[in-house]
């Protein structure tokens, strides 16, 4: 007969998406995510079968959710470049924006490396570059042309916020969007 957990996995590899923030991913141990989560390495030894596996399980529920998150926006925002703008401000946390934008990098170098992963970010991108497509151009050429160029701007838009953060987060992200849609 199985044992039932104590600790539901998603509970579990929330605590250890903030742990993997703070430590990196190569700073996630056994021993540390066992401390962190209130079960033994063997526990997780037992769930996960190995640190790569438990890697892949925590930025694998990250990816569930931004994917549900983007639905939701995708789902509620107007078909206009404004609601463009929207939906990708509702994707990022403006509590965690500094956070996200620095640590989240080291994050980002697992999901590249992993071949499950990378295809999850890939799937995510063409997700949100139609979402953001939709809002800019009827034509669907130009909708797919637009959707990744304004995805594209969006990230760089938060990489250099990074650097610089005279404004806050969400108001310089805002006005490098707004920036690129008048010159289109």
């Amino acid at each position: 007969m199985t044992r039932r957990k104590t600790i539901p996995d998603e509970q579990v590899l929330d605590t250890l998406f903030e742990l993997m923030m703070k430590t990196g991913p190569d700073g996630l141990t056994f021993a540390r995510a066992a401390k962190a989560s209130g079960l033994s390495a063997a526990t997780l030894v037992q769930r996960y079968g190995n640190r790569e596996h438990m890697v892949e399980a925590i930025l694998s529920q990250a990816w569930d959710r931004l994917d549900a998150e983007t639905r939701a926006a995708d789902d509620e925002e107007d078909l206009s470049p404004e609601g463009a703008i929207k939906l990708l401000l509702r994707l990022m946390s403006l509590n965690t924006a500094e956070r996200d934008a620095t640590d989240g990098l080291l994050l980002l170098r697992e999901d590249i490396r992993n071949r499950r992963l990378r295809e999850r970010g890939a799937a995510w991108g063409r997700a949100l570059a139609a979402a953001l497509g939709r809002r800019l151009s009827s034509d669907p050429q130009e909708a797919d042309k637009l959707g990744w160029q304004m995805a594209a701007v969006w990230q760089g838009a938060q990489i250099w916020w990074a650097f610089d953060q005279k404004l806050a987060a969400d108001l310089a992200i805002r006005n490098a969007l707004e920036a690129w849609l008048e010159r289109h």
